[in-house]
């Protein structure tokens, strides 16, 4: 499947984002990744594909942390 392919690139990929705009188009990706993964969980129930969800999950909260800054 691409798609599972392209969840797990994005998962092993560096996650440095030197800019704002870097972190902001990767949040858009994994954002984008995550609802096309839900939606082909919702019709199979693979245990699989709800791990790497979580996985991308936890990849884009930290993203988000770091694009709203530390108080």
């Amino acid at each position: 499947m691409d798609l599972i392919e392209r969840a797990t690139e994005f998962e092993n990929r560096k996650m440095r984002f030197i800019t704002t705009s870097d972190r902001i188009v990767a949040s858009r990706e994994v954002k984008a990744l995550i609802l096309e993964l839900n939606e082909v969980y919702k019709e199979s129930k693979d245990p699989e594909l709800m791990d790497q969800m979580k996985r991308l999950t936890a990849v884009k909260q930290k993203i988000e942390k770091r694009l709203k800054g530390r108080p």
